[in-house]
């Protein structure tokens, strides 16, 4: 058993959008969908938090909150014009301050108690308090870019919880379905933290996340981008960690790993096209759990970022948190047989393959 954070609070729950649709503007023949129509909604993360106490894997972990982020802090990556335009809209009762980001009053707040979680679990696994932590961040970060927040993300949650730890060498690895954007960016042309992004191409944002994006003047080689077609599953996200994503943390010695802990390349997620299961994101865990072990004594972060599944997105963090913590306590997957019965074929599995060794033998790897 490892000693594994679970960093949460209720507030976050409690952030709340408008009647928002991705695929097309509500109004006219659009009729406003279901849940405000708005694919981030608290249930996936709430549901994941039941999961864990009905299963009984809560009492292997170790509950935790934290500290809103403050605003000196949240200084290190966005400019006092981006804070004070937000803080002012969330005031007035809320709106949209960037690319599909709408937020409710007190949207503010909550970002900022969103940003903490990740601080906190970064200080608690850097101070030797937890071996592992695992921070229920709601809303997500890694779209955000220092003064434009966009795709359901409002602060640079994972970017903030780095630059308050500074100096430190530290890894992200990004497996959200989507490029993750704004991490990439507020990192490009630094050699002290590497990214990395695991997602389906041309999916969200449509113009980055392309393999030939690798950094810029001192960043360069920095940056790591694994765009995958749509389609690709459990072999090809594993094969993709075993031969572009490993090798590449051993190269860097990171001093801390963070992971951007999406569940939206699921096989049921309403945003993606990827046949991903639980045991996907259990094996991913545990790769990434033993790179840490070997090059940064352990010291291991999960921020939450998309998922948009409630049926499903529980039990991928359950797998998670489970292999994080050691503990013996299985929910299973209750679509797993399904996600299994549609794999891609062996050739398909085969060009997936190819497609990877391309971008290694790009990479130098």
């Amino acid at each position: 058993m490892r000693k594994t954070g679970f960093f949460f609070d209720e507030q976050c729950f409690w952030h709340s959008g408008g009647n928002y649709a991705l695929t097309a503007p509500v109004g006219g023949l659009v009729q406003p969908l279901a849940a405000g129509g708005l694919p981030e909604n608290p249930e996936t993360k709430r549901r994941l938090k039941n999961l864990l106490e009905v299963s009984g894997l809560m009492r292997d972990l170790h509950p935790q909150g934290a500290e809103p982020a403050s605003r000196d802090t949240l200084l290190g990556v966005h400019p006092a014009s981006y804070l004070d335009a937000f803080k002012a809209q969330s005031d007035a009762g809320g709106g949209e301050i960037g690319l599909r980001t709408p937020f409710g009053a007190g949207g503010y707040e909550i970002a900022t108690q969103s940003a903490g979680l990740v601080i906190g679990a970064v200080r608690a696994v850097l101070e030797g308090r937890l071996d592992n932590a695992y921070a229920l961040s709601r809303p997500p970060g890694h779209h955000c870019l220092p003064d434009w927040s966009n795709g359901f993300c409002l602060l640079a949650n994972i970017a903030i919880a780095i630059q308050a730890v500074q100096p430190l060498r530290v890894a992200v690895v990004d497996w959200d379905v989507h490029h993750g954007n704004g991490t990439e960016t507020i990192f490009y042309d630094r050699d002290d933290v590497l990214t990395i992004s695991i997602h389906q191409e041309h999916n969200y944002p449509l113009d980055s996340g392309g393999v030939a994006d690798t950094g810029s003047g001192a960043g360069e080689g920095f940056n790591m981008n694994i765009p995958l077609p749509p389609g690709a599953g459990h072999d090809a996200y594993l094969y993709a960690m075993e031969r572009l994503v490993l090798p590449r943390l051993a190269g860097f010695k990171p001093d801390l790993i963070i992971v951007a802990c999406g569940f939206d390349a699921s096989g049921v997620d309403p945003l993606s096209r990827m046949l991903c299961s639980a045991e996907t994101f259990r094996h991913l865990t545990r790769a990434v759990m033993q790179a840490a072990d070997t090059l940064c004594d352990g010291r291991l972060v999960m921020a939450h970022e998309g998922g948009y599944s409630e049926v499903h997105v529980p039990f991928c963090g359950h797998a998670v948190l489970q292999e994080m913590s050691g503990s013996t306590i299985d929910a299973g997957d209750a679509l797993g047989a399904r996600i299994a019965g549609q794999q891609p074929n062996a050739a398909m599995q085969a060009v997936y393959r190819d497609i990877i060794q391309g971008y290694a033998k790009g990479f130098g790897l």
